[in-house]
């Protein structure tokens, strides 16, 4: 099976963790939202498969090209 670590966009604080470990997820599902500017901004899935970890928590800083979660296909 392929991992796909997804990072973030932006330099923001995470807003919020929409779906967690185990879920699935399909291309373009929403995994969490980020803050930057006081703009909303979605992470989605890149590829369908299996949310096998959330590195990131609600109110934490990320940076820009960060891994925030790894999703198994």
């Amino acid at each position: 099976m392929a991992t796909t670590e997804v990072a973030s966009e932006v330099t923001g604080s995470v807003w919020k963790v929409e779906l967690e470990e185990g879920d699935h997820v399909d291309e373009g599902s929403v995994i969490m939202i980020l803050e930057s500017m006081k703009m909303e901004i979605p992470v989605e899935a890149p590829v369908a498969g299996k949310l096998v970890d959330v590195r990131v928590s609600p109110g934490e800083s990320v940076e820009e090209d960060q891994v925030v979660c790894v999703i198994q296909s």
